[in-house]
């Protein structure tokens, strides 16, 4: 009889566990189910062989072990509402629609009066960075013709840093606007036997974020290479929590990514795990604001991005070797991760390229780098 019995309780549970599982339900609630099974088989089993005299006992343990488990049960459902209560960011970049040349809700700086210069043909085709978008969009606003531009496919496209230098060196593009190439993407060029052109235009600040709850405030230069070359792995070893650290990087190529490597100064990067490398710029800072990674998180960005495209209020930027990131302190050269941001040509045959690049530096260009929320080169000075 116990044998059947323990038999039909099991067949039971399988059952139910088996219809939670396809279900989608719960895995507290399955594991709680397995459990409950096997505890009542042995329940069965022991009301079985015991003496008459043991049998209050054993059914008040079993109330017991049934009032655990509802409290366990209501205990779940309180932790679960409040976990899904926490807001949880997604991986989406920013909506570049709102930075098109000529659109009615655009964003875009503005001249505070005409352009100098006026493009009406042999329009240079244009690509960057995510970050720099909405400044050579606003170039082109201000000098091409008003219509239409894609930035998925026109002449004033955005593909990242990787794909617009892929784009220069093919030759589908004549400029574009980005930090300094990565060693590959130099070497590629070499191999089709072009060579590269930068051009500073402007500046901006390198940062580092925080998720907001983190109490960490600031990192020396020094603390900030010993966590990227793997040598520092806690917060507490910078003034912090007991917590491991998270150092997000972003994939070979970025700009960011080769901002970062240029930053280590010849000490060797250490490898993220394939989890830790976030593809978009918007995703690393998703990413760091997530309340769920347990105030364990550090990212990296540019200035700009960061505070104006994104806005994100749970991150907190870092001060670095005492100086905060902002546009004074990049201005007067305060802030030690600042550097020069790029128009880059790679031997473009588009008689309107340079007439570009020199309206760019001069003062009207340079006021659409400061009204933009860049750091423009005469500030740098």
């Amino acid at each position: 009889m116990s044998i059947a019995a323990v038999c039909g309780i099991a067949f039971a549970g399988l059952v139910i566990y088996g219809f939670t599982a396809m279900m989608g339900i719960d895995r507290f609630y399955s594991t709680l189910i397995l459990m409950g099974t096997g505890a009542a088989a042995i329940f069965v089993i022991l009301f079985m062989f015991i003496t008459s005299r043991l049998h209050r006992i054993l059914k008040r343990s079993l109330l017991g072990v049934i009032i655990i488990a509802a409290l366990a049960s209501a205990g779940h459902e309180v932790w679960k509402a409040y976990y899904n209560s926490i807001p949880v960011v997604s991986d989406q970049e920013v909506d570049m629609d709102h930075y098109m040349p000529f659109q009615e809700d655009s964003k875009l700086a503005e001249l505070s009066e005409p352009s100098g210069l006026k493009l009406t043909s042999e329009l240079p085709r244009l690509d960057g960075a995510t970050a720099l978008y909405p400044l050579y969009a606003a170039f082109a606003q201000a000098v091409y013709p008003e219509r239409e531009y894609s930035y998925k496919d026109s002449e004033v496209m955005v593909n990242t840093t990787p794909e617009a230098y892929k784009n220069l060196i093919e030759g589908k593009v004549d400029l574009i606007f980005a930090a300094a190439p990565s060693e590959p993407q130099k070497a590629a060029a070499r191999r089709d036997g072009l060579e590269l052109k930068l051009t500073p235009i402007g500046r901006e600040a390198f940062v580092f974020f925080v998720n907001a709850d983190n109490p960490v405030q600031g990192l020396t230069t020094e603390q900030l290479l010993g966590i990227y070359s793997g040598e520092i792995t806690n917060w507490s070893e910078v003034g912090g929590e007991n917590k491991a650290i998270r150092a997000f990087q972003r994939p070979e190529g970025s700009g960011s990514q080769t901002m970062l490597q240029k930053i280590m100064e010849g000490r060797e990067l250490a490898e993220a795990p394939s989890e830790d490398v976030v593809s978009g710029m918007g995703g690393i800072i998703q990413r760091t604001a997530d309340y769920r990674n347990h105030k364990n998180a550090l990212g990296f960005s540019f200035l700009f991005y960061a505070t104006e495209m994104v806005r994100n209020g749970d991150i907190r930027l870092l001060e670095m070797d005492g100086v905060t990131p902002n546009r004074e302190t990049i201005a007067n050269g305060d802030y030690p991760l600042a550097s020069e941001f790029y128009a880059v040509t790679a031997g473009s045959g588009n008689p309107n390229v340079d007439k570009l690049i020199e309206w760019i530096l001069s003062p009207q260009g340079q006021e659409l780098i400061e009204k933009t929320g860049y750091t423009p080169l005469q500030s740098g000075r």
